[in-house]
């Protein structure tokens, strides 16, 4: 079992800090980031925590998942990797995309 986490449902208020303190219950967190907007700096909802060890992460799933935290109940899961992104232009050439390249 790994010990990162994802968190879910979050108080759009939210900070790393405050989850911390709910985290910390069940072992030493190792590291802490709650999600926010590029723009504004609000939380986006969700956050990855990971533990000192598996069987921290796995207290913590068990002490929290579906409990509530600032009137929300929060989902804590195990952290998948990121899929890799698909689609769009990506970045490349774009003399042949509708619209693009140079007018002249």
């Amino acid at each position: 079992m790994d010990s990162r986490l994802y968190v879910a449902n979050l108080s759009y208020a939210m900070r790393e800090d405050e989850l911390q303190k709910h985290f910390s219950a069940f072992g030493s967190v190792s590291s802490a980031k709650v999600m926010t907007e590029r723009d504004t700096g609000c939380s986006k909802g969700f956050g990855f925590f990971e533990m000192g060890s598996a069987e921290e992460a796995k207290a913590a799933i068990d002490g929290l998942h579906g409990k509530s935290i600032d009137g929300r109940a929060v989902t804590v899961d195990l952290a998948r990797p990121m899929e890799p992104r698909t689609g769009g232009l990506g970045g490349g050439d774009r003399r042949n995309a509708p619209g693009g390249g140079r007018r002249y």
